[in-house]
């Protein structure tokens, strides 16, 4: 593979077709990064390749800095012309000087270009003396007339989509846009079609289909999405929750939101609802905001016999404050009685309105201790309970 290509990237351009209210096309950031500066770090990052020139808009020097940082100081830049043509012709005469064997030209609003489609570009160049990658057209293609009348099918066996970055022997290509100039010829859209008008034969090597050109405003709102896609990590995190609370002489007990009748009730300052206890905690746990008592200290007054149900749906307050998005609640109840197994319905829609999800995210299951230990001998229960959250975060985190 020759080494120390010089590479040209194009970036004079309005971008017209892109919307101007945002400025130029290639100045607009996907995925928090500009255009050109993505554009470019394939080819700042690619053994290969040497000098860089960018051809840009005389206005563009500030945005140009702006966006791509302290890069700006490895890259020489020409002001561009009035057309595609006519900056290449000006970016490839700055050449001259340094006068490299070969010379890569891509397009700025390129930024998918990778290091593999690079390689085969520049092993192509020990063959030939110019080198297109492209993809086989797979649309069927129509010829209309002016009136938007089909008046052909064209057979798309031999036709291909042209690609950038394409590579030349430097001083043909440089002597083929001298030619063109010089001929008044300044509607070629591309460097390959001035080297075939001149006589280079074009070797076409296969593109990427992940190589995609920004023309459109959808063009960059879609490559953003791609970006913010790729990069998006999901910050899934588990909290565990435990609690338990002794028996008192009573005629019911709170679990998870439904008094349930029963012999006795369960001690505490609030209503006791160990199985809400649990989940509280485990809520809490997800965003490292603290245990129940840091939010509802036994020692206020304002809490006692209050409904657990208010906890639960403060800790949920909580997660959602801090962008988390509540995925699963799973109770498990550890008791002999009383049975959990004919209110498991209501109090799994109970907990759903509480948390603000649909019941198929929530889970109430019980168990006994086999009569083994104090839950065994009756004198209390004790709850058990996972939440399940989804948080934003990324792999740059």
């Amino acid at each position: 593979m020759p080494s120390d290509i010089a590479v040209i990237i194009l970036a004079a351009g309005r971008g017209e077709r892109a919307g101007q209210a945002e400025g130029p096309k290639q100045y607009r950031k996907i995925g928090g990064k500009a255009v050109i500066a993505r554009s470019l770090e394939a080819f700042t990052d690619h053994p290969a390749v040497g000098q860089i020139i960018v051809a840009i808009h005389p206005d563009d020097d500030a945005l140009f800095r702006e966006a791509v940082g302290d890069d700006a100081r490895r890259i020489k830049l020409v002001h561009g012309g009035a057309t595609r043509q006519a900056s290449t012709r000006l970016a490839l005469e700055a050449l001259a000087e340094s006068f490299p064997k070969h010379v890569m030209i891509h397009d700025a609003a390129r930024p998918f270009v990778d290091a593999e489609l690079i390689d085969r570009v520049a092993a192509a160049l020990i063959e030939a003396e110019a080198v297109l990658p492209a993809l086989p057209v797979s649309d069927t293609i129509k010829r209309s007339d002016r009136d938007l009348n089909v008046l052909e099918t064209v057979p798309r066996e031999d036709l291909h989509a042209a690609q950038t970055p394409q590579a030349f022997n430097y001083q043909r290509i440089r002597y083929a846009h001298r030619q063109a100039a010089g001929a008044g010829l300044d509607a070629f859209t591309d460097d390959a079609a001035i080297a075939a008008w001149a006589g280079l034969p074009v070797r076409i090597v296969r593109g990427s289909v992940d190589n995609i050109k920004l023309t459109w405003a959808r063009d960059i709102a879609m490559a953003d999405q791609r970006l913010h896609s790729a990069s998006a990590f999901p910050d899934v995190r588990t909290g565990n929750g435990y609690d338990v609370h002794a028996f008192e002489p009573g005629d019911a007990v709170w679990l998870c939101g439904v008094s349930i009748p029963h012999d006795k009730k369960l001690s505490g300052h609030s209503d006791a609802d160990v199985g809400l206890h649990a989940l509280t905690d485990a809520l809490l746990a997800t965003c490292g905001a603290g245990d129940i008592g840091t939010h509802f200290p036994p020692s206020d007054p304002q809490w006692r016999g209050a409904a657990s149900k208010i906890f639960v749906e403060h800790a949920a307050k909580v997660v959602r404050q801090n962008g988390g998005r509540i995925a699963n609640a799973d109770v498990t109840l550890i008791c002999e009685a009383p049975k959990v197994g004919p209110n498991r319905e209501v109090m799994v829609a109970a907990m759903a309105t509480m948390l603000g999800i649909n019941p198929n995210r929530v889970s109430v299951k019980a168990t006994t201790n086999e009569r083994l230990g104090f839950i065994g001998r009756s004198e209390g229960i004790a709850a058990i309970a996972t939440a399940t959250v989804v948080y934003p975060g990324s792999l740059e985190e």
